[in-house]
């Protein structure tokens, strides 16, 4: 990376470490970030990271993104999966729509005056997106959107979403091939959000759900037609494990850190925590798995589209699994003082389940790498006896 990349990565750290933590301890026990954080971290340029120049971004590549996302996430996971989903719907709209809905939308995400999100999960279909029932027909005023989706991140105070839907009519098409993607402003009167609290606190993600009572949107909004949006998404989800495997790792880092430093200093039978051997050793395992998973995921970052879904997935489930893992180890290693809000692990623990989660569950990632390596054996060349 060149040093002006370097140094604004540096200023997104001291961003993380400074008000990020200060704030996050609050969020892991039900608050919210605050709209003014948002935009302080909007006007750092992390909403508009890889976004032209020439539309307000900083023009930045997705290795940057990853790495700015794995600062935030050192901190918050769900502060920074809200922010890349907002940086993701700019992105996207500065890509494949009009001028018109670019000009509406697009300056206020990047300014943190509103959140985006992409609402592709529904209540009945999660990482079978192919099974959505979300809809969207044709209407002389452009297109009409009924449905309901869940589990989105931002969704609770998001002001546009990208929402994929299955356009229906004679030309629609089948399957994954009728799904189109459309611009939904969510201030709309048909549009009604809620919050999807968990008992795993983690309300810096935004989680909601979107109900869509027959919202028409101009035939402008419809960014990524019939043919191409499922292939679209798809895409983008191969990158994102990438980055949330980024992420993962980023957050079991900073709970060894936070556990190195206070077995330093609290003391037990007349030495330092750190001074057993018995203490060390598990830490030392963790941080030996750590760095496996993160020349994993490295490399996942670093591949071309020819092996990025195979490395991709692989990065996401290695990270999780590690994190799921190695987090409780980590928690054990500082006792009762790790589940304090003021330290990152317990809230890491959480968020690592919502990780495990985000853009494809790790059974079907598995499925996924064994039919992409040819370890599936199909019914038709299956043999007797």
């Amino acid at each position: 990376m060149t040093d002006a990349v370097e140094d604004w990565l540096n200023r997104v750290a001291q961003f993380a470490n400074g008000p990020v933590a200060d704030a996050a301890p609050g969020w892991s026990l039900g608050g919210a970030p605050a709209p003014g954080l948002i935009r302080d971290a909007a006007a750092l340029g992390l909403t508009g990271i890889e976004v032209p120049p020439a539309s307000g971004g900083q023009g930045l590549d997705f290795a940057a993104k990853v790495a700015a996302a794995e600062r935030i996430a050192a901190v918050d996971f769900g502060f920074a999966m809200s922010l890349i989903n907002s940086h993701n719907v700019a992105a996207r709209l500065v890509q494949s729509a009009p001028p018109q809905v670019q000009a509406r939308f697009v300056p206020a995400i990047l300014t943190g005056e509103i959140t985006a999100c992409t609402a592709l999960t529904e209540p009945g279909a999660g990482s079978d997106a192919g099974a959505m029932i979300t809809t969207a027909r044709r209407v002389p005023e452009g297109w009409c959107i009924a449905g309901e989706k869940a589990w989105i991140i931002n969704a609770r105070h998001a002001g546009v979403a990208i929402v994929h839907a299955r356009c229906t009519g004679p030309d629609a098409g089948t399957g994954g091939a009728a799904i189109g993607a459309f611009v939904v402003d969510l201030t709309d009167p048909r549009v009604r959000l809620s919050p999807l609290d968990s008992a795993l606190a983690q309300t810096s993600l935004g989680t909601g759900a979107i109900a869509l009572n027959d919202v028409v949107v101009p035939e402008s909004h419809l960014i990524l037609p019939p043919g191409t949006a499922f292939k679209s998404i798809l895409g983008e989800i191969n990158a994102a494990r990438s980055y949330v495997a980024a992420m993962c790792c980023a957050m079991l880092d900073a709970a060894l850190d936070a556990a190195v430093a206070f077995g330093r200093q609290r003391q037990t039978f007349g030495r330092p925590l750190a001074g057993h051997q018995g203490w060390r050793l598990p830490l030392a395992q963790v941080r030996s798995e750590l760095a496996a998973a993160r020349a994993l995921t490295d490399a996942a970052v670093a591949a071309g589209p020819d092996r990025v879904q195979i490395l991709a997935a692989e990065a996401k489930i290695n990270a999780v699994t590690m994190c799921q893992r190695h987090m409780p180890t980590v928690l054990h290693a500082m006792g009762a003082a790790g589940l304090s809000p003021h330290h990152c692990v317990a809230r890491h623990l959480g968020a690592v389940q919502s990780a495990a989660l985000t853009d494809g569950a790790t059974a079907m990632l598995l499925e996924r790498v064994a039919q992409l390596t040819g370890s599936v054996v199909r019914p038709e060349h299956a043999t007797k006896g």
